[in-house]
């Protein structure tokens, strides 16, 4: 199996990725990032993803890609902040053929940031409930119990107040309501109170590009759980999604 993978996270802001060390967790290029494209369907996003492969010269090696959906056997059951045309659509076959690579992965998103984090962050060694939520452009969540990812939670979509809970507490709901960091925490410390009543977690870890803020926020959140930020911060989705390409290449 191979030691080095390209690591693409696929999100509804952005679309970044790097060559990822296995062995080490650690980024063996920089890392490159494109918008995502205002029209995400899956042959706007491939032009991304081709953009990036021709950027690292990475041609038939492993790719792995980290998706905003719920993901079945290679397949979108959902499409959180992208394309509807992505849902029941067969990523891996897609992008198998069209890339004309062999070794194509992918796996939820935030699920690729929690197990970036277990393997090599935050949630090492951690036993018991640990469950990852990371803040962008919505919530996506990786639920871990006794060192198992238990696979494709959606807790940035629990129903909360007149909608869910990502249109509250993720990033993107903090910069469209220009909520201050005082505000902001307040919001996220109502919806962890919420996720707590439900899972009873030991440890809740901060991911997505707003962990880099933790100590503007972090104080303010009032729940029975230790909370920390992701060790990984952003990066998470991409070294994740490559280790679950290590993890489940033949």
């Amino acid at each position: 199996m191979s030691q080095k993978v390209l690591g693409i996270d696929v999100g509804g802001t952005g679309i970044k990725g790097a060559v990822v060390d296995i062995s080490t967790g650690e980024f063996a290029t920089e890392k490159i990032k494109y918008k995502t494209p205002k029209d995400s369907n899956p042959e706007a996003v491939l032009a991304v993803i081709k953009a990036l492969i021709s950027d690292f010269e990475w041609s038939d090696k492993p790719i792995a890609f980290g998706f905003p959906a719920i993901i079945k056997n290679g397949v979108a059951k959902s499409a959180a902040n992208i394309h509807k045309d992505w849902i029941n659509f067969d990523i891996i076959t897609y992008l198998s053929q069209k890339l004309n690579v062999q070794n194509v992965t992918v796996v939820n998103d935030a699920d690729a940031a929690g197990l970036a984090e277990l393997t090599f962050g935050s949630a090492k060694g951690k036993k018991g409930t640990v469950l990852l939520l990371t803040l962008g452009t919505g919530i996506g969540s990786a639920l871990m119990v006794d060192g198992q990812l238990v696979p494709n939670t959606e807790f940035g979509h629990l129903k909360w107040k007149k909608s869910i809970t990502e249109h509250y507490a993720s990033n993107r709901a903090r910069k469209d309501k220009k909520l201050k960091w005082p505000e902001f925490g307040s919001e996220l410390s109502e919806v962890l109170k919420h996720i707590e009543l439900l899972l009873s977690p030991d440890c809740i870890i901060i991911g997505g590009g707003i962990s880099k803020s933790f100590e503007e926020y972090g104080p303010l959140l009032d729940v029975k759980a230790e909370v920390i930020p992701a060790q990984l911060k952003n990066n998470a989705g991409i070294i994740g999604a490559a280790y679950y390409n290590h993890l489940n290449s033949k």
